[in-house]
């Protein structure tokens, strides 16, 4: 990952700013970050405590509706019904294993066509290439599973401890009746919500109402159980306990996304270049005829950091872009009517250019006046983000990649064939020669009815002249058809016997098609098969 530090000092002696403002009014926040990678060890180390302080913002309003939407995702779906017709079941989305079958609303997929899945996960790995291409991380800071859980696990810890001074006091004051209240309320709706999401995991593998029932009566299987007690100890340990640390050390993606990151790339950015040098004292800086950046050392963006680091650090393996800080600097920015942005989305391109117009061609100090115009405002040379950044070659290469292969699984899904025949040769014997010196050769016929409705399947022979078939447990004449009942979403396996009389028989082995047909819907599949003589090897 490219590492982006910031190495200006903090106090430089230039010509105050015309257009700041005395930041005096401006609360300053105890956030210490203590998982800066410079604090942490580089293996492990047991988890310092972090009291993330609500934001408000547009950003966080965007992680509100994300949370919302993929936790009604994942609740929900199971229980959302598709008529299918009274032969298939009826759960929208279901992955039955028992019966090898899997059901996505009006899709069913089955063993033999699991690419149909392959497709899905490859999709998803460029889906989350060209998300990482285009605005980096973003995936880790709004709909990660462990972001979004740890997000509803901090709305309980807020609703029943307070913000974040509320639960600093709390956590440091001694025991007492209502802190142990708090907390045992606290981690009971964790346990509740760890419950929830491992029964809400089982019920995508049976029918959920009837498996809720048999869960909460004792009578569902062992397997049930233990699913959701593993998923509840997880949910309950990664989203309550461990936090951020599961992002730190355990997953890996944050070592991965350096090799999906350029350039051009949007990445949560302190924009150093019109912050620095920072300081509270507007009006005492003026008066020593010293300069200050935008920055007024507030803590802000570090007390609702839920990793626990300071974005004005650079760019940090820990940080997960969740652009909270964004909030939290906006609101400090909007108070002392300066411009937005001090901390945003931004490019390391862009960034480097700021910087380089920013500083003083002689000193190489950051002087943010040559930034500024008479007013507040910014120079033209200065920077900003351009949407059409997202529209370069490598993300639509992404782009282009994800699209093609969502396109073949659509034509593969779209002209598939929901009626399918094998045959399998007798191995031993090749042959059997008949009294009256007729060829019989045994084959077993496997018919796939893949649709949730019975089918009566016509199954035939051609090219083979003069032969017949027999079809033991099948009540009809030998002839060159059969007409056989297929059970809904069943396999019908079939002994077959092909006889040719002597004076067709060539001497060597001969190619005939058994073909099976639904005469209704015109569907049909053939196999190759070979018919056998005397001479046959």
């Amino acid at each position: 990952m490219v590492q982006v530090k910031s190495t200006v000092p903090k106090m430089n002696t230039q010509t105050p700013s015309d257009f700041l403002q005395d930041p005096d009014e401006i609360e300053r926040l105890e956030a210490e970050a203590v998982n800066a990678a410079w604090k942490r060890k580089p293996l492990y180390e047991a988890r310092k405590k972090i009291f993330p302080k609500r934001a408000e913002g547009t950003y966080r309003r965007f992680k509100w509706l994300v949370m919302l939407v993929t936790l009604g995702i994942y609740y929900i779906t199971p229980w959302l019904r598709w008529d299918r017709g009274p032969f298939a079941p009826d759960q929208a989305v279901l992955l039955d294993v028992a019966n090898r079958r899997f059901y996505f609303f009006f899709i069913e997929i089955w063993p033999q066509e699991f690419f149909f899945v392959a497709g899905l996960l490859v999709m998803a790995g460029f889906g989350l290439f060209l998300i990482t291409s285009a605005v980096g991380r973003a995936w880790c800071g709004y709909t990660c599973p462990q972001t979004v859980w740890v997000d509803l696990f901090l709305v309980v810890e807020r609703a029943i401890e307070g913000d974040r001074n509320q639960r600093m006091k709390l956590d440091a004051a001694p025991w007492s009746a209502g802190k142990l209240f708090k907390r045992v309320s606290k981690h009971a709706i964790w346990i509740f919500i760890g419950v929830a999401t491992g029964g809400a995991w089982i019920f995508y593998f049976a029918d959920a109402p009837t498996l809720l029932m048999q869960f909460v009566t004792g009578q569902a299987a062992p397997i049930a159980y233990i699913t959701v007690a593993i998923l509840t100890a997880t949910t309950y340990t990664f989203g309550g306990l461990m936090r951020e640390q599961v992002c730190i050390y355990m997953c890996p993606w944050p070592r991965i996304q350096a090799a999906m990151l350029d350039e051009n790339s949007l990445v949560v950015t302190y924009n150093d270049w019109r912050g620095e040098p920072r300081g509270r004292h507007a009006k005492k800086a003026a008066a020593q005829g010293l300069m200050q950046g935008d920055c007024v050392d507030c803590n802000a963006c570090v007390a609702v950091c839920p990793m626990g680091i300071d974005i004005r650090d650079g760019q940090q393996l820990e940080c997960i872009t969740c652009a909270l800080c964004i909030d939290a600097c906006d609101n400090i920015m909007d108070k002392l009517d300066r411009p937005r942005g001090l901390i945003s989305y931004a490019t390391l391109a862009d960034y480097a250019d700021n910087m380089a117009l920013a500083q003083d061609p002689e000193t190489g100090t950051l002087d943010p006046r040559r930034t500024r115009t008479a007013d507040g405002g910014f120079v033209d040379a200065v920077k900003h983000f351009d949407w059409r950044i997202v529209f370069r070659a490598r993300s639509l290469l992404y782009m282009g990649v994800w699209s093609l292969v969502g396109l073949g699984l659509l034509v593969a899904l779209l002209s598939r064939d929901r009626l399918e025949v094998n045959v399998l040769h007798d191995r031993n014997p090749q042959y059997v020669l008949e009294s009256n010196g007729d060829i019989r050769n045994g084959y077993s016929v496997k018919i796939l009815n893949m649709i949730p409705e019975p089918r009566v399947i016509f199954l035939s022979i051609e090219g083979l002249p003069g032969a017949t078939m027999k079809i033991p447990g099948i009540d009809q004449p030998e002839g060159v058809s059969f007409a056989i009942p297929v059970e809904p979403d069943r396999l019908r396996e079939l002994r077959v016997n092909v006889t040719q009389p002597k004076e067709y028989v060539a001497s060597e082995t001969v190619s005939f098609r058994i073909i099976a047909e639904d005469r209704s819907s015109f569907e049909r599949d053939s196999y190759n098969a070979n018919f056998n003589g005397p001479e046959a090897k």
